[in-house]
């Protein structure tokens, strides 16, 4: 699959943009906060409804409008797909694929296949829990319409039941109803719990082979899924748990305290590996996520890469490159210079500075046809 076009309304430092994108490599340089990274927010956003930044709609309005539009254009298999998201300060987010709305996330599935690749990704594995949670979710979110499902009801849930805990501290009888949640977060979570075990399983497989080809087979690497509670001792830790739960306010078992083990040569990089050593298995990580979602989606996603690439040395810039082979990629940088153009075959290149987007030719020469935001 392949982003063909892209038209922006009021979205971030954008008034609006109308882009029409290469299937091959497409380089976006310019000066930091000039709205580089906005075009692929909305990308990612358009496709998964999430942005990477976990920033919230009212914030990707252009400041000054009440009101946001989304247009993208995919081409999969030889087939159209239009999705439009209409954005607004005080409402949910609106969606539509074709002109015909969609109420969840999981309805976007099996239209547009996306990895986001950010310098933030390089330090997954020493940034916490949360975020290799949020890492996994975002993943197996996109390769699985019930998983998708299940995580967006288990928030819900676990969201209810922490409001219900905080009731009961001032109306105690309220405690009983602990019974109804009890069992809808135990049901949930038990079937978040099995997918994910599987599916670190799968990503690791995938990943140590990346490692071993990264490190030239001096490293070995192993991630291992960490989860709070076994799925068959999730029911009896919730209820041998109740009375913590109440005291504290809070959830203590269950999906959402999951960890991921990431571990070189038997040693937790969590807590020991060098910032090298962590940033070559986070990019290894990112490249087994590439090769999952082409393995289940059954294409190839669009990588979108996000000044990224000045944060690798050489030799896994150059790794990360031979796995993108025949995958339309959105690049950012800060400038079209000597490392650039050595390093790629840019297909289309595009100058981006305060919020306007203009075409340059390889001569260098501008496109009097490009839009000004």
């Amino acid at each position: 699959m392949y982003v063909k076009k892209l038209d922006l309304m009021s979205f971030r430092n954008y008034a609006s943009l109308s882009l029409a994108l290469s299937p091959g490599t497409n380089i976006f340089y310019g000066s930091n906060a000039q709205g580089k990274t906005n075009i692929l927010e909305a990308i990612y956003l358009a496709g998964t409804t999430k942005s990477h930044r976990l920033s919230k709609d009212r914030d990707l309005i252009r400041m000054g409008d009440e009101e946001s539009h989304i247009r993208m254009l995919i081409d999969r298999n030889g087939n159209e797909y239009r999705i439009d998201m209409h954005l607004k300060k005080n409402r949910p987010k609106g969606v539509a694929v074709g002109g015909v709305p969609v109420r969840r996330a999981a309805d976007l599935y099996g239209i547009a296949s996306l990895v986001f690749f950010s310098p933030e990704d390089l330090n997954i594995i020493k940034n916490g829990p949360a975020g290799r949670r949020r890492y996994l979710d975002l993943i197996l979110s996109a390769v699985d319409r019930i998983y998708l499902a299940d995580l967006v009801r288990y928030g819900k849930i676990l969201a209810q039941r922490n409001a219900l805990l905080h009731d009961a501290a001032l109306r105690p009888e309220r405690a009983a109803e602990l019974d109804v949640w009890d069992g809808e977060l135990v049901s949930t979570g038990e079937r978040i719990i099995k997918r994910r075990e599987a599916f670190v399983k799968q990503l690791g497989d995938m990943a140590s082979g990346k490692h071993l080809l990264l490190t030239e087979e001096k490293e070995r690497l192993r991630i291992s899924y960490e989860p709070n509670t076994e799925a068959d001792q999730l029911a009896d830790k919730t209820a041998r748990n109740r009375d913590m739960d109440l005291r504290t306010k809070e959830t203590h078992a269950g999906p959402h305290r999951d960890d991921l083990c990431v571990r070189v040569n038997g040693m937790d990089l969590r807590l020991y590996g060098s910032q090298g050593q962590q940033r070559t298995a986070a990019l290894s990580m990112k490249m087994a996520e590439i090769a999952v979602i082409e393995s289940i989606r059954k294409d190839k996603p669009v990588l979108l890469l996000d000044d990224v690439l000045s944060e690798l040395d050489a030799e896994r810039r150059n790794a990360l490159l031979k796995s993108i082979r025949d995958t339309q990629t959105l690049i950012t940088c800060t400038g079209y210079d000597e490392f650039v153009r050595d390093t790629f075959h840019a297909d289309s290149i595009f100058h981006v500075e305060n919020g306007s987007v203009k075409k340059r030719h390889f001569s260098g020469q501008e496109d009097g046809r490009s839009k000004k935001a």
